[in-house]
């Protein structure tokens, strides 16, 4: 996993816009209650927490040029931890598909684009709204109650709307990858950080990335 990065003077400055930030046992409730309308869509009953977030986050890098899209950011802890990370507002694209939470997106956090759509048709979904390749795609969707072909296809969009090598990130509290991690047509390469035990329940990120061309490849 790559270091932590130490909030610069820009990011402590943003991040004043979401002092409004939230009362966990309230974002906690929205979760439960969301959970129990729409448990094949919510999948978690509690927010991200920080340190989880924060590790999510840490695989994106600021100094690369493009928008950061965020896929099922709920209540927004990594929206909160990638601002944090040093990425201004505007350079964040967020897809979630429950309207109770695009509003208090729209809230908490003014300056980034809030999308409320299908984040499973992620090309359709992001038509013209990017101005060039992503530098990364960060996700928080329940993988596992789709199935694996759409999971593949999924992957594929986004990597398709992102520079080569930039990292698809993905949580899961199971054991296993969300997207298996061998690849036999060699379209992606997977890696894991160590499982966060701070979060309830405990988590691991993987990180997909599709590889870059060879030089002289056509």
């Amino acid at each position: 996993m790559p270091p932590l990065r130490r909030s610069s003077a820009r990011a402590v400055a943003a991040t004043r816009v979401i002092r409004e930030r939230k009362d966990p046992l309230e974002d906690e409730a929205r979760f439960l209650r969301s959970w129990f309308e729409r448990p094949l869509v919510t999948g978690a009953v509690t927010p991200s927490g920080r340190m989880l977030a924060r590790t999510m986050a840490a695989y994106a890098d600021p100094n690369v040029s493009g928008s950061v899209i965020e896929l099922g950011p709920g209540t927004g802890p990594v929206t909160e931890a990638l601002i944090r990370r040093g990425f201004d507002q505007d350079r964040l694209v967020l897809v979630e598909f429950n309207p109770d939470f695009c509003t208090l997106l729209r809230r908490r956090f003014p300056g980034v684009t809030v999308i409320c759509g299908d984040a499973y048709r992620i090309r359709e979904t992001l038509r013209d709204k990017l101005g060039g390749p992503c530098a990364a795609t960060i996700s928080s969707l329940p993988l596992f109650t789709k199935p694996l072909e759409q999971r593949f296809e999924l992957l594929q969009g986004a990597h398709d709307l992102m520079h080569p090598g930039a990292p698809f990130v993905q949580f899961t509290y199971a054991v296993v990858p969300p997207i298996p991690a061998k690849c036999e047509a060699g379209s992606y390469t997977a890696s894991r950080s160590n499982r966060v035990w701070l979060n309830l329940p405990p988590a691991r990120v993987w990180v997909y990335r599709r590889p870059e061309p060879k030089a002289g490849a056509v």
